[in-house]
Protein backbone atom coordinates (compact mmCIF):
# COMPACT_ATOMS: atom_id res chain seq x y z
CA UNK A 1 0.00 0.00 0.00
CA UNK A 2 1.35 3.36 -0.97
CA UNK A 3 1.13 6.13 1.64
CA UNK A 4 3.00 8.84 3.43
CA UNK A 5 6.73 8.34 3.83
CA UNK A 6 8.03 9.83 7.08
CA UNK A 7 10.63 12.54 6.50
CA UNK A 8 10.22 12.59 2.72
CA UNK A 9 10.69 16.12 1.43
CA UNK A 10 9.01 17.69 -1.54
CA UNK A 11 10.72 19.57 -4.34
CA UNK A 12 7.85 22.08 -4.48
CA UNK A 13 6.78 23.11 -0.95
CA UNK A 14 3.52 25.06 -0.80
CA UNK A 15 4.95 27.57 1.69
CA UNK A 16 7.40 28.90 -0.91
CA UNK A 17 4.50 29.75 -3.23
CA UNK A 18 2.66 31.95 -0.77
CA UNK A 19 2.75 35.72 -1.01
CA UNK A 20 5.20 37.22 1.48
CA UNK A 21 2.48 38.41 3.82
CA UNK A 22 1.18 34.84 4.30
CA UNK A 23 4.60 33.18 4.16
CA UNK A 24 5.51 34.73 7.52
CA UNK A 25 2.36 33.32 9.19
CA UNK A 26 3.29 30.34 11.39
CA UNK A 27 -0.20 28.74 11.25
CA UNK A 28 -0.30 28.89 7.44
CA UNK A 29 3.19 27.37 7.32
CA UNK A 30 2.19 24.41 9.53
CA UNK A 31 -1.03 23.79 7.60
CA UNK A 32 0.78 23.81 4.28
CA UNK A 33 3.56 21.59 5.68
CA UNK A 34 0.89 18.93 6.31
CA UNK A 35 -0.08 19.06 2.61
CA UNK A 36 3.59 18.86 1.64
CA UNK A 37 3.97 15.69 3.73
CA UNK A 38 0.92 14.06 2.15
CA UNK A 39 1.80 15.06 -1.43
CA UNK A 40 5.54 14.28 -1.27
CA UNK A 41 5.03 10.58 -2.25
CA UNK A 42 2.92 11.71 -5.22
CA UNK A 43 5.74 13.94 -6.47
CA UNK A 44 8.27 11.15 -5.93
CA UNK A 45 6.12 8.63 -7.79
CA UNK A 46 5.56 10.96 -10.73
CA UNK A 47 9.26 11.87 -10.88
CA UNK A 48 10.12 8.15 -11.04
CA UNK A 49 7.21 6.94 -13.18
CA UNK A 50 9.51 5.40 -15.81
CA UNK A 51 10.91 3.12 -13.09
CA UNK A 52 7.39 2.02 -12.13
CA UNK A 53 6.76 0.94 -15.72
CA UNK A 54 9.96 -1.14 -15.91
CA UNK A 55 9.16 -4.62 -14.50
CA UNK A 56 12.81 -5.14 -13.52
CA UNK A 57 12.77 -2.07 -11.24
CA UNK A 58 9.13 -1.55 -10.21
CA UNK A 59 7.98 -2.12 -6.63
CA UNK A 60 6.74 -5.68 -6.00
CA UNK A 61 3.05 -4.82 -5.75
CA UNK A 62 3.25 -2.73 -8.92
CA UNK A 63 4.75 -5.68 -10.83
CA UNK A 64 1.51 -7.58 -10.24
CA UNK A 65 -0.47 -4.62 -11.54
CA UNK A 66 1.77 -4.45 -14.64
CA UNK A 67 1.11 -8.16 -15.19
CA UNK A 68 -2.56 -7.31 -15.62
CA UNK A 69 -1.73 -4.52 -18.07
CA UNK A 70 0.20 -6.81 -20.42
CA UNK A 71 -1.78 -10.01 -19.70
CA UNK A 72 1.29 -11.81 -18.35
CA UNK A 73 0.65 -15.33 -17.10
CA UNK A 74 1.75 -15.70 -13.50
CA UNK A 75 0.86 -18.27 -10.87
CA UNK A 76 0.36 -18.08 -7.11
CA UNK A 77 3.56 -18.84 -5.26
CA UNK A 78 5.87 -17.44 -7.91
CA UNK A 79 8.87 -15.51 -6.66
CA UNK A 80 9.20 -11.81 -7.41
CA UNK A 81 11.97 -12.61 -9.88
CA UNK A 82 9.72 -15.05 -11.80
CA UNK A 83 6.89 -12.49 -11.91
CA UNK A 84 9.27 -9.78 -13.14
CA UNK A 85 10.53 -12.06 -15.94
CA UNK A 86 6.97 -13.00 -16.94
CA UNK A 87 5.94 -9.34 -17.19
CA UNK A 88 9.11 -8.35 -19.04
CA UNK A 89 8.63 -11.10 -21.64
CA UNK A 90 4.84 -10.91 -22.00
CA UNK A 91 4.69 -8.59 -25.00
CA UNK A 92 7.24 -10.63 -26.97
CA UNK A 93 5.36 -13.79 -26.02
CA UNK A 94 2.07 -12.35 -27.31
CA UNK A 95 3.73 -11.81 -30.71
CA UNK A 96 4.24 -15.56 -31.14
CA UNK A 97 1.08 -16.72 -29.37
CA UNK A 98 -0.66 -19.55 -31.19
CA UNK A 99 2.56 -20.81 -32.79
CA UNK A 100 4.60 -23.86 -31.78
CA UNK A 101 7.43 -21.57 -30.63
CA UNK A 102 5.05 -19.42 -28.61
CA UNK A 103 3.44 -22.44 -26.94
CA UNK A 104 6.84 -23.93 -26.07
CA UNK A 105 7.99 -20.62 -24.61
CA UNK A 106 4.80 -20.27 -22.57
CA UNK A 107 5.29 -23.76 -21.07
CA UNK A 108 8.94 -22.92 -20.34
CA UNK A 109 7.94 -19.67 -18.63
CA UNK A 110 5.35 -21.32 -16.39
CA UNK A 111 6.97 -24.69 -15.63
CA UNK A 112 10.67 -24.08 -16.31
CA UNK A 113 10.82 -27.01 -18.76
CA UNK A 114 11.12 -26.70 -22.55
CA UNK A 115 8.59 -29.06 -24.14
CA UNK A 116 8.61 -30.84 -27.47
CA UNK A 117 5.86 -29.28 -29.59
CA UNK A 118 4.98 -31.20 -32.76
CA UNK A 119 2.50 -29.83 -35.26
CA UNK A 120 1.40 -31.02 -38.65
CA UNK A 121 1.26 -27.70 -40.49
CA UNK A 122 3.85 -25.99 -42.56
CA UNK A 123 4.47 -23.28 -45.10
CA UNK A 124 6.16 -23.39 -48.45
CA UNK A 125 6.88 -21.05 -51.31
CA UNK A 126 6.63 -22.19 -54.91
CA UNK A 127 6.81 -20.46 -58.26
CA UNK A 128 4.70 -23.28 -59.75
CA UNK A 129 0.98 -23.20 -59.01
CA UNK A 130 -0.68 -26.39 -57.78
CA UNK A 131 2.47 -27.76 -56.12
CA UNK A 132 2.31 -30.12 -53.13
CA UNK A 133 1.28 -28.60 -49.82
CA UNK A 134 3.36 -29.19 -46.66
CA UNK A 135 2.00 -30.95 -43.61
CA UNK A 136 -1.12 -33.08 -43.47
CA UNK A 137 -4.74 -32.24 -44.19
CA UNK A 138 -6.01 -32.82 -40.63
CA UNK A 139 -4.66 -30.35 -38.05
CA UNK A 140 -2.89 -31.84 -35.03
CA UNK A 141 -0.68 -30.68 -32.19
CA UNK A 142 1.25 -32.70 -29.61
CA UNK A 143 2.94 -31.19 -26.55
CA UNK A 144 5.34 -33.53 -24.74
CA UNK A 145 7.13 -32.63 -21.53
CA UNK A 146 9.91 -34.90 -20.28
CA UNK A 147 10.63 -34.70 -16.55
CA UNK A 148 12.46 -36.89 -14.00
CA UNK A 149 9.61 -36.66 -11.45
CA UNK A 150 5.85 -36.48 -12.14
CA UNK A 151 5.28 -33.71 -9.58
CA UNK A 152 7.43 -31.21 -11.50
CA UNK A 153 4.75 -30.64 -14.16
CA UNK A 154 1.19 -31.49 -13.08
CA UNK A 155 -0.72 -32.77 -16.11
CA UNK A 156 -3.92 -30.87 -15.26
CA UNK A 157 -2.09 -27.51 -15.06
CA UNK A 158 -0.18 -28.28 -18.27
CA UNK A 159 -3.44 -29.14 -20.06
CA UNK A 160 -5.04 -25.90 -18.88
CA UNK A 161 -2.06 -23.84 -20.06
CA UNK A 162 -1.96 -25.53 -23.47
CA UNK A 163 -5.73 -25.17 -23.85
CA UNK A 164 -5.50 -21.43 -23.18
CA UNK A 165 -2.61 -20.85 -25.60
CA UNK A 166 -3.09 -23.23 -28.53
CA UNK A 167 -4.92 -22.36 -31.74
CA UNK A 168 -8.61 -22.97 -31.00
CA UNK A 169 -9.25 -25.02 -34.15
CA UNK A 170 -6.39 -27.50 -33.66
CA UNK A 171 -6.95 -30.67 -31.61
CA UNK A 172 -4.13 -31.25 -29.16
CA UNK A 173 -2.56 -34.12 -27.24
CA UNK A 174 -0.70 -33.26 -24.03
CA UNK A 175 1.78 -35.72 -22.53
CA UNK A 176 4.03 -35.79 -19.49
CA UNK A 177 6.76 -38.40 -19.85
CA UNK A 178 8.68 -39.46 -16.74
CA UNK A 179 12.29 -40.30 -17.46
CA UNK A 180 14.55 -41.88 -14.81
CA UNK A 181 18.28 -42.18 -15.52
CA UNK A 182 17.71 -41.90 -19.25
CA UNK A 183 15.13 -44.70 -19.25
CA UNK A 184 11.69 -43.66 -20.40
CA UNK A 185 9.04 -44.13 -17.78
CA UNK A 186 5.27 -44.22 -18.02
CA UNK A 187 3.33 -41.82 -20.21
CA UNK A 188 0.52 -39.79 -18.77
CA UNK A 189 -1.32 -38.17 -21.63
CA UNK A 190 -4.55 -36.50 -22.40
CA UNK A 191 -6.18 -35.21 -25.54
CA UNK A 192 -7.79 -31.79 -25.71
Amino acid sequence: MRGAVPGLGTPHPFGSRLPTIYGADELAGRLLAAFDEVLAPVHTTLDNFAVYLDPRLAPADFVDWLAGWVAAETAPGWTLRQRREAVAGAVALHRVRGTARGLAEQVRTVFGVLPEVTENGGTVWSSTPGGPLPGTAAPALTVTVRVPEPDLVPLARLRALVEANRPAHVPCTVRVVIENDGVRGGDDDGTL
